[in-house]
């Protein structure tokens, strides 16, 4: 059974809980209340481990969570929309007797949606002042907002996403409610969380395969002094194998010629890459060679072997022997879990996409990792150095793929970069 990490005010969980019944056999809430939104960060930090999925109560604990702590579960948050500020705006009608036209809100600036809502409804909207706070949000400040707008008489009543300012009002005679979830919210957040760790459970128990190869396996036995000096050092290499495989619960299979291939779960190769990372550098050091890993994920053990083998091919078609995963849907990763991390995609079912590719003698793959590279970096515009610098290929040839892609409508060229120095002036591209 999956366990929740339930993050909110008291009273927030205590909504959510009574909707949950439904998902009692699958997943386990853990709640973890708070009372001020500063101690969301030491709640997730000091039970991260002791749960696979976190669920928040609303956006503000969801964004300082993201914004503050590191974590891989998976993070959901019940979102504030129309229904609830309507809900809380019904109330005050309702409990006030009469149509109120002048309204002071505070509001999230992720989720500054107050004028929106009521917009939309078909009446007289109210004059509305807005008040928008941040992560680091000072109530005191929120409550002196609603009371100054109140003495001066310039509203009827006030709407709050805090129950201690909402108290605080009311205390002073002040017409003041609570922007709370509606049942709908919490519904469709509890479908989505499901959904989310059911995906993440098959995702994780993907079949996993790991294709490690001691580069030029030949040249390094012919300088071995004798056939011993080679058994002893494929001893020494296997065993670092068999440390990797039993931390990930693998299976240790050796190929010969220097090539090894490791079967576990997806979830087991994903979680220890650090530890794959230092046992390549080890095997180098070893063996005084390169090393080039391909992993392969799928969710039969042949497809994990044959996208396993596509990833090792594209290690060693790069000059650093990075290590590259080809996972089930295609998509490629290069040096996963390092800074200069890259996913792109090697497919793709857009025709008109295809056939400039065809045109232009530009690969799928190519043209997709050039694109998540500009992503990635931020670039609107781009020059042949730049590509070629990340892409570890020579300009000669990034130019000729960028001229190619310019004549088949996927780039332009937007300009030219002169230098101080001698020589031809780079030219600027940008992708259509």
């Amino acid at each position: 059974m999956y366990k929740i990490g339930l993050v909110g005010l008291k009273t927030s969980i205590e909504q959510i809980l009574d909707l949950a019944e439904e998902y009692k056999h699958e997943l386990e809430f853990i709640s973890f209340p708070y009372v001020k939104t500063e101690e969301v960060e030491n709640i997730v930090q000091e039970n991260n481990s002791y749960v696979h999925a976190w669920l928040f109560t609303g956006p503000l604990p969801y964004e300082i969570a993201k914004k503050t702590v590191h974590t891989d579960k998976i993070m959901v948050h019940v979102p504030a929309t129309e229904s609830g500020l309507y809900k809380s705006f019904l109330e005050m009608i309702y409990e006030q007797g009469k149509m109120i036209e002048q309204l002071s809100i505070d509001t999230m600036s992720t989720n500054n949606i107050s004028e929106e809502a009521l917009s939309q409804l078909n009446m007289k909207s109210p004059k509305i002042y807005t008040k928008v706070f941040e992560l680091d949000v000072d109530t005191n400040e929120l409550l002196q907002f609603h009371l100054d707008l109140w003495n001066e008489g310039k509203i009827e009543g006030a709407l709050s996403c805090f129950p201690s300012v909402c108290e605080a009002l009311r205390e002073k005679g002040i017409p003041a409610y609570r922007m709370s979830m509606s049942k709908m919210e919490i519904r469709q957040t509890l479908r989505i969380l499901a959904e989310k760790v059911k995906a993440a459970y098959f995702k994780d128990t993907q079949i996993g395969v790991e294709i490690i190869e001691v580069e030029y396996f030949n040249r390094v036995a012919e300088e071995m002094k004798t056939p011993y000096h080679l058994q002893y050092l494929e001893l020494r290499l296997k065993e670092m194998l068999i440390q990797l495989g039993e931390k990930i619960n693998g299976s240790v299979l050796e190929k010969g010629n220097g090539r090894y291939m490791i079967f576990s779960s997806r979830g087991a190769i994903e979680r220890e890459i650090p530890t794959l990372e230092d046992t390549i550098q080890k095997l180098a050091f070893e063996a005084d060679t390169t090393v080039a890993v391909g992993i392969g994920f799928g969710e039969t053990a042949y497809s994990a072997e044959i996208n396993a083998f596509r990833a090792i091919q594209y290690s060693k078609e790069m000059k650093k022997r990075e290590m590259v995963i080809v996972q089930d849907d295609g998509k490629i990763v290069e040096s996963p879990g390092k800074k200069q991390e890259l996913q792109f995609a090697s497919r793709t079912q857009n025709e008109i996409l295809i056939e400039k590719l065809k045109k232009g003698n530009i690969s799928v793959k190519t043209y997709k990792k050039i694109l998540a590279l500009i992503k990635k970096m931020g670039w609107s515009d781009f020059t042949t150095k730049d590509l070629a610098t990340h892409l570890e290929m020579t300009e000669r040839n990034v130019r000729r793929i960028v001229t190619d892609m310019c004549e088949v409508d996927l780039a332009q060229c937007v300009g030219t970069e002169a230098y101080a120095t001698r020589g031809r002036p780079s030219k600027i591209y940008r992708l259509l």
